[in-house]
Order: C-alpha cells, then structure tokens, then sequence
C-alpha cells in the first residue's frame, strides 16, 4: 500500500505528514538543506502532495524521481487551505495529505526545466519591456507639457535618444531627461541580450520550427507560446489548450439556460496578451514593445 505525504513548503523549511498504511498520521519538520535526506527515506510507491511556492521546483525535482507521484497543489485553488481558520503549517500538511488520498487534490501541470526557465526568462523580459515603455511614456509626457511632439518610435532608436538629449530643455528637465534616457539604453541592452537567448534557446523547444512558419509569428512569440504551453500532448483537445490560456469564456448553468460572460482570464495573462497581439490584423514587430 502506498503512503500518502502532504508538505508544506517554505523558502527555508518543510513540515511534512504522513498518512501510513494503517491510516496512523505522523509530523516532521525539515529544514530545505535536508531536502536530499528526506527523500532518500521516500519509497517507490509514495505519493507525496506540495503547494507551490518559491521552492517548488527545487522539492520536484529531488522528491520525484523516488516516489510513484508528486502532486504540485495551487493553493488558491484549495479551499481547504485557503479558507482555513486554523491554517498552520501542521494543519495544511495534514490536509494535504488526506485529500491526497483520496485524489481530490486541484493538480497544477509541472513542466520540463528548459520550458520552465524560458516561461521565466519570457516573463523577466515583458516586465523589462513595460518598464521602459514607462519611461519613453514619462519623456512623452514632460515634451508634450512644453509644447513638443515627439514621433512614437523616436525613442526607439539610438539617434533619436540622442535627439532628446539634445532639446532646448531647462537645466532641471534635461537633467531628468537624460536620467530617463540612461535608463532606457540599459534596458534596451538589457532586453537585447534576453531576446538573444530566447532566441538560441526557445529553437530547442518541439514546434517552434512549426510555429515560426505562420505568418507573423517570430522568435519571442513562438517561444512565449510554448513555454507557456509546455507539453502539448497533455492537453486532451483545443478546448482544453484555449481554457489553459484563459480565452474561453465564463459559462454559467441556470435550470435549463445557459449563460456565457467574458473570458475567464485564467492561466498567464502574458500568453493571453500574445495570443491577442498576434490576431491582430497588423501586430507590431518582436523588437517593440508590443509584449
């Protein structure tokens, strides 16, 4: 008979329960350089429960390999450990644990390394990119109050940087001008090199070749895609795959009636946002700041 193990995870411990074959519950607390020790006591037919965190991966991939399952658990989406007024760390383990038994547990999908890491580097990337949109806004904003109207893509370039640099600005503005425009030739360098592994590294992605063929799809978004979607064939339809990115709409049963509202938003909204970029009937290029 399988035991069943719940654990909760922290950046510097775990509290773990285990559910034995004769149903008796036992508690211990690990600190995470442990991590190796505890699952090298794990056996074969164990299946072991975990919320996500910061930590998840690091669990995964040391527990996984010694057990039969690892189930990886979105917390906000267990009410039991989200609405609990007794929520401690023994409490959630244990409640882990029981609802692992009876495989009620809301599973998240845990991808491969090179799909996780690129999902990650694709994600540091939109948040660079929307910090210096913020900061060509902020230019925008301080030359529009004085009278001038810079182009869009002036700021997109190295001559037209330069260019606002060189404005009949007072002392105190051009100060803080240049202070923007520092700001945004390093993250352009910054993104730049981002986009280069994205580039090296989202080709060894199944499909991307595939995906590159379609018409307006290049390195950046074909890499978005898939590293969001991870391993294609765990997704039973293309229904399953659009309700993964959140597109579908909400639908809600009333007796007989059925009733569909907006999408439902689920999953990344940096996939949702591409999705949408690239339906449209122009989307900008993979070097703007489109996504």
């Amino acid at each position: 008979m399988a035991r069943y193990l719940g654990v909760d995870l922290h950046r510097n411990n775990f509290t773990v329960c285990t559910i034995a074959e004769n149903g008796r519950r036992y508690f211990r607390e690990y600190d995470i350089h442990s991590l190796n020790y505890f699952a090298g006591r794990l056996r074969p037919s164990d299946q072991v429960a975990v919320e996500v965190s910061t930590t998840t991966r690091l669990f995964y991939d040391a527990v996984a390999p010694h057990v039969e399952h690892v189930a990886v658990v979105n917390s906000s989406q267990f009410d039991v450990i989200r609405k609990s007024v007794k929520k401690t760390d023994r409490n959630d383990a244990e409640a882990l644990a029981l609802f692992l038994s009876k495989g009620l547990l809301p599973e998240v999908r845990m991808k491969d390394k090179l799909h996780a890491e690129l999902a990650s580097l694709t994600q540091t990337r939109d948040t660079l990119v929307k910090q210096r949109t913020a900061l060509k806004n902020k230019i925008n904003n301080i030359m529009a109050a004085r009278g001038l109207s810079p182009r869009r893509e002036q700021l997109s370039s190295e001559k037209g940087l330069r260019a606002v640099e060189g404005l009949p600005l007072g002392p105190v503005v051009l100060v803080e001008v240049r202070a923007l425009v520092a700001q945004i030739r390093s993250l352009n360098q910054t993104i730049s090199e981002l986009e280069k592994t994205i580039k090296t590294e989202g080709e060894k992605l199944p499909g991307h070749k595939n995906l590159k063929s379609i018409k307006g799809i290049g390195d950046t978004s074909a890499t978005i895609l898939l590293s969001i979607i991870g391993d294609i064939d765990e997704f039973q339809s293309e229904g399953k795959l659009a309700s993964y990115f959140g597109i579908v709409p909400r639908v809600r049963n009333s007796n007989e009636t059925e009733h569909s509202g907006r999408i439902t938003k689920r999953g990344t909204k940096l996939g949702r946002t591409t999705l949408v970029q690239l339906s449209l009937p122009k989307n900008t290029s993979e070097g703007d700041d489109s996504h």
